[in-house]
Order: structure tokens, then C-alpha cells, then sequence
């Protein structure tokens, strides 16, 4: 039996021994073919350190967009938003030679290998045992961002070819095609390990071209706005904050919130208050924040308010606009009549530019008119009493103040006059105009760079109010910003660059209010338009947005935008703000507190960001 398996041994080995002589003499001559085709094949150039390859066009392809095919141990290197460089292979190979720069709009997914996801036997492989999944993936769906020709980015003018070699960019490479350069910080770009987004205070097609803070309640509008604000005084930007709700009035002291100090010290951010704020509340109106060491009180002048502004803002009806035009041209002729204004050759030589769409009539104040329509009503009313004035220059003047009246045509009915009597008297009573125990705004201060301005509403409870204070503060820092642009030297940069922060903006300047108040709209608009030159941006923050009227966001140019739920609101977003894909735009539903698209003119493509912590206290936390 031994001897058997001996010769059974001997014949293995002799076979073993052919075969091995065989494969060295079939290796011979492979090495002399590989020797005579010119040597081992090398992978071109252009491959080295490629992921991915670009996949062939389905029927379901799109314009500007490229399907791009990676091994599955190369899946974490294209996260979504990173970009790619796209080379296409050489004319010798069979390809155009251009080269493609472009981002991750979707992915990545996996995908097995040869089959499709939702085939029965990976579907039963998967729920059986998956020792038998087969292998996988990636896919990536990539938008080209345009052609590299020397160097410069241009618009691209064919697509990227299939098997074009795909490589991350690094992320020094990222930041720099991105253009995330700039001072002021909002947070980190979703998808990379750590890569701040930046935007320049310094360029005039960001703030001076206006910004919308969009978002529902709880969606981080809050931390964005005070973060947005401490970064804007560091830069040197003068920030002006009406805060409807009292919200930031105690932003000059440091966060103590838990949760934001864990994310301040997971960033490795320090926290600290806001410097250099000074908080305004109007005289006999009450501050959520009584302890602020710069807390000042102020009053309205009614004579900076265009008397067509005002009228809508009470919300009179015809009739009353009739009676309240009718009562503010008689006071016009009093104040003139007894030299109030104009009282000298200068004074009379500014009357003369005087626009009433845009401004009041000067020295006129709210007690001068509502004599005047108080005796208006008492005369349509035919009242036998003597009408009591208030004012100081028409009691000592009654006579004149009463022929002006009584010689002129009064419109009837005398219960328009009275609404409109009463609705003055309800200003009066709130004390807030003409006060001369609280000065106007300092809107020299207000323009130096690095400070910060509060304007506390918190205690008005009243729309109207708000908006003749937003009224006359926009007009007013807008002749400052005139008159800080005019003396500066030509030619060089102004210095004072104001950013005005309008919380709760839907309240300003809804589509319902735009319609009933198109003399106010106007004059937004035209301190918008007039204001980009002169370092004057406003930013509109809301959480309804879709009470902003078109007119509101045509005038926006930059855009941050926390979670927004409402599909109408999302597609009218959409006709509006540009360059944002449908990967991004199909997010905003469902993004955490924190995020945010971010679609800046500085920035090369809108971004997913998550926005930084904010190091300041807030009152009230989103």
C-alpha cells in the first residue's frame, strides 16, 4: 500500500515540476510581448490620484451636471459641497484634453456592483445573511461650476466627457475657489472636516447690497443676527439694530447659556459681549434692559416725517387723508404766516428744495398740527367754545391761527375730523414727539465705525409707532451717510460703513402694509437704492417670509436662509434667489437649528453652512 502511494507522490511531482516549467517558459515570453508593445502599461498622468471617473449619459441626464462613478473606499472623499476637478483624458486617448471645475450637488451613494439597488437578489441577499451582499460603489452627482482655461474659471461650452478622471480638490484649493476669504466669520461649511465661511465687510456688493435673514421660529435667525453683529463691529462696521422684542439689548455681556458655551469651546471660540453698544428707548417707554451701562432715551421730531408717510401709517381712511392733507396745509401756512419757518433768507432758501414725499415741514410739530385739526373739527362741528391750543406760538397768536382757519374751505362732516383729531391725540398722549427732555438720535455716533446701536421697541406694543421710529431713523442716518460721504477726500474709501439690522421686517414692510403705504415703501426703496453707494445696507430679518413682498426681496441682494417649511415659500424663493441647486434647495425643509444656506455675492457658489454659536447673551434663545 506504501508503495502505491510513493508512485502516486512521484507522478504529482513530476506534473507539478512541467507545470512550473511551463509557466516560467509562458512568463518568458509575456515579458518579451510586454517588451516588444513598449514596456509595462503605465496609468496616464492625469489618472494619478483620480477617484472617480465621469459615467456615460442616460436619457435622464441633465444640462451642467455630470454623473460621476468611484471605488467604495473613495466615497469619503467627495462629501456633499466639496468640489472636483474634472480632467478630461488626452486627444491621443481618445478625449478632448479640457479640464472641468465643479461641486457635489447630490451624494454620495452607494450602489452594488452590476446590479441594480432594488434587485430581488440584493434585496434577498441583504435580509438573509449578508455575507452574500455583493460588493459596491459610490455616485455622485456632480454641477460644473465652469471650464479651467489658464487658470481663469470660464462659463463651459461642452460637457465633461465620460471617463474623464475626477480629483478632489484640497482644502486649501476649496477655500480659495470658493472665495471664503473675508472678516467677517458665520460658521462652518457642512461636508469638510473644518473650513470656515467668510464674507468681506469691505466689498460693496455684500452689505451694501442688502441681506435677507430668513426663517421660521427656532431655525438660528437669532444667533445669526448677534454673531452677524459682533463680527461687523470688530471689522469696523457701524451696526444700527431695531430690536422689536427686546431681544438683544443685553448683547454687550457674554453668553451663559449652556449649550452655546459647549459649541464655543468645540470651535475653540471664546465668548464675549459686544462692544461699544449704546441702547436707545423712547422717552416714556420702558427698556427690557434698564441696567445697560450706555442707555439713552429719545424722541421723534415730527417735522423729519413726510406727511404722506404719516397719513399711512395711521391707516386713515379717503376721507381722513382729505381731512388730515387738508389740516396739515393750513398748519403749513400758520408756521409760515408767524415766521416759525422760515424765518431768515437762508431758511427761505431751503424752503425752496423742500420735497414733503420725503420730509415734514420743518420746525412743524405734532402739537402745531393737531391744533389746527382740532379747530378745523370744532368749526364743521360748529362748536360755540373757544378751541383750547397747546402749543405756546399759536396761543399767543389765536387770532391769526383762526382767520387761516376759518377763510379757508373746510371739507364737511365733521366725524372724519374727529377720527382724525383722535388718531393724533393718541400720538400725543404717548408723548414720544418733539419731547424736549429726550433729544434726538445721535446719528454722528451712530455712524462711527465699530459701534452698535440698539433701538428697543420692546415696549411700544404698537406697529404704527415702529414704524414712523424705523421711518424717521432710516431717513435720518441716511442724510448722516450723505454728509460722511461728501467729506471724505475724493477719491478715497469712506470710512463710516453702516449696516441696519430690521428685526421682525414682515411688521415694516408686509405686502399687505406695502400696498396701503406705497409713500413709506418708497421711501425704503430709495434709501436702498441710495445707500449701496454710500455704505448703507439694511438686512431684513423675518421669520414670515412670505408676507415680504416681491418688491422687498428685488431689493436684496445676499441671502442667509434657516429652515423654511412652506413649500410656496420655497418656490418663490426659488424665482428669487440665484445659483442655489435643487440639493440644496430640497434641504431647507428639514435643516437643524444652526444651519443655514448661505448665498453671498463674495461667495463663488451658495453653501449649507452651520453657523457659529453666538458669544453673546441673548434674552431670548432660538
Amino acid at each position: 500500500m506504501f508503495g502505491e502511494k510513493n508512485s502516486e507522490n512521484e507522478k504529482l511531482n513530476s506534473i507539478s515540476t512541467a507545470l512550473i516549467e511551463d509557466s516560467e517558459n509562458g512568463f518568458d515570453l509575456l515579458d518579451d510581448e510586454i517588451e516588444l508593445a513598449g514596456g509595462e502599461w503605465e496609468e496616464p498622468e492625469d489618472a494619478q490620484d483620480s477617484i472617480g471617473r465621469v459615467m456615460y449619459d442616460t436619457p435622464a441626464a441633465k444640462d451642467n451636471t455630470v454623473t460621476v462613478l468611484l471605488p467604495s473606499d473613495k466615497i469619503s472623499e467627495v462629501p456633499s459641497q466639496s468640489l472636483v476637478r474634472i480632467k478630461c483624458k488626452s486627444p491621443e486617448d481618445g478625449g478632448d484634453g479640457r479640464c472641468y471645475l465643479g461641486a457635489v450637488v447630490q451624494g454620495p451613494f452607494a450602489e452594488p456592483d452590476g446590479l441594480r439597488a432594488d434587485a430581488p437578489i440584493v434585496i434577498t441577499t441583504t435580509v438573509r445573511g449578508t455575507q452574500f451582499t455583493p460588493r459596491y460603489h459610490g455616485r455622485v452627482q456632480v454641477e460644473i461650476l465652469g471650464e479651467e482655461i489658464d487658470g481663469s474659471l470660464v462659463p463651459p461650452r461642452f460637457r465633461p466627457l465620460p471617463n474623464s478622471y475626477v480629483k478632489p480638490l484640497s482644502s486649501a484649493e476649496t477655500e480659495e475657489k470658493l472665495k471664503l476669504a473675508g472678516e467677517v466669520r458665520l460658521g462652518l461649511a457642512v461636508g469638510y472636516e473644518n473650513m470656515p465661511v467668510n464674507i468681506p465687510s469691505s466689498r460693496k456688493d455684500v452689505f451694501p447690497r442688502h441681506l435677507a435673514v430668513l426663517g421660521t421660529t427656532g431655525g438660528g435667525k437669532s444667533t445669526t443676527v448677534s454673531g452677524l453683529i459682533g463680527k461687523l463691529t470688530e471689522s469696523g462696521v457701524a451696526t444700527v439694530l431695531f430690536d422689536t422684542e427686546g431681544e438683544y439689548t443685553r448683547m454687550m455681556e457674554q453668553t451663559d447659556d449652556v449649550t452655546m458655551l459647549k459649541e464655543l469651546a468645540r470651535r475653540g471660540l471664546t465668548p464675549k459681549g459686544v462692544e461699544n453698544v449704546t441702547l436707545y428707548h423712547l422717552v416714556g417707554r420702558e427698556t427690557s434692559n434698564p441696567a445697560a451701562p450706555r442707555r439713552k432715551q429719545f424722541s421723534l421730531s415730527f417735522s423729519n416725517l413726510s406727511p404722506y408717510a404719516v397719513k399711512e401709517i395711521l391707516g386713515l381712511t379717503d376721507a381722513q387723508e382729505e381731512r388730515f392733507l387738508k389740516g396739515y396745509e393750513l398748519t403749513r401756512n400758520a408756521v409760515m404766516q408767524l415766521r416759525i419757518f422760515p424765518s431768515n433768507d437762508e431758511e427761505k432758501a431751503q424752503l425752496l428744495e423742500l420735497d414733503e414725499m420725503e420730509e415734514g415741514f420743518p420746525r412743524m410739530t405734532l402739537q402745531h398740527l393737531y391744533d389746527i385739526i382740532r379747530i378745523c373739527a370744532d368749526t364743521v362741528a360748529k362748536e360755540p367754545t373757544q378751541t383750547f391750543l397747546k402749543s405756546k406760538e399759536f396761543f399767543a397768536n389765536r387770532e391769526a391761527v383762526e382767520k387761516i382757519v376759518h377763510t379757508a374751505t373746510l371739507p364737511p362732516n365733521f366725524f372724519s375730523w374727529r377720527k382724525v383729531q383722535g388718531s393724533l391725540a393718541r400720538l400725543l398722549r404717548l408723548k414720544i414727539f418733539d419731547n424736549d427732555t429726550a433729544p434726538a438720535p445721535d446719528y454722528d455716533r451712530m455712524t462711527k465705525p465699530g459701534n452698535v446701536t440698539i433701538i428697543d421697541l420692546s415696549d411700544t406694543d404698537s406697529p404704527q409707532v415702529n414704524n414712523l421710529v424705523i421711518s424717521e431713523i432710516l431717513r435720518g442716518l441716511l442724510l448722516k451717510q450723505n454728509d460722511n460721504y461728501d467729506a471724505r477726500l475724493e477719491g478715497e474709501p469712506i470710512k463710516n460703513r453702516v449696516a441696519v439690522v430690521i428685526e421682525e421686517a414682515h411688521e415694516f414692510l408686509s405686502a399687505e402694509r406695502v400696498r396701503q403705504m406705497p409713500v413709506l415703501f418708497q421711501q425704503v426703496a430709495r434709501i436702498a437704492r441710495r445707500g449701496r453707494k454710500r455704505w448703507l445696507g439694511l438686512i431684513f430679518v423675518t421669520q414670515l417670509p412670505q408676507h415680504l413682498p416681491n418688491e422687498v426681496l428685488g431689493l436684496v441682494n445676499n441671502f442667509i436662509l434657516h429652515k423654511i417649511s412652506d413649500s410656496g415659500v420655497i418656490d418663490r424663493l426659488k424665482r428669487t434667489v440665484g445659483m442655489i441647486d435643487d440639493g440644496l434647495w430640497n434641504r431647507l425643509p428639514n435643516l437643524a437649528p444652526g444651519q443655514a444656506i448661505v448665498s453671498a455675492s463674495s461667495l463663488a457658489r451658495p453653501l449649507l453652512v452651520s453657523i457659529d454659536p453666538t458669544p453673546c447673551k441673548l434674552r431670548m434663545v432660538d
